[in-house]
């Protein structure tokens, strides 16, 4: 089974990558790019039946910082 888990700042949180981004699209000739979030994608192999309770604490304890992040998980 996989899942997979997307992790984000959340709103409020100053994005200094983001940011780069969108400075360096700006650069490029992309106009019309407003902002831009940047987080991670984490995808998990996984025994078949681990739960999606199980995977939640695994963000809360490890692949996501809860106080500055959220997060989000899609299991399939």
């Amino acid at each position: 089974m996989k899942a997979r888990v997307h992790v984000m700042l959340k709103e409020g949180v100053l994005d200094p990558q983001g940011e780069a981004v969108r400075h360096a699209l700006g650069a490029m000739g992309f106009d019309g790019v407003e902002g831009v979030r940047q987080g991670k994608v984490i995808e998990l192999d996984l025994a078949d039946g681990t739960s999606e309770t199980t995977v939640r604490e695994m963000c809360e304890k490890l692949l996501a910082n809860t106080v500055i992040e959220s997060y989000r998980i899609e299991l399939g």
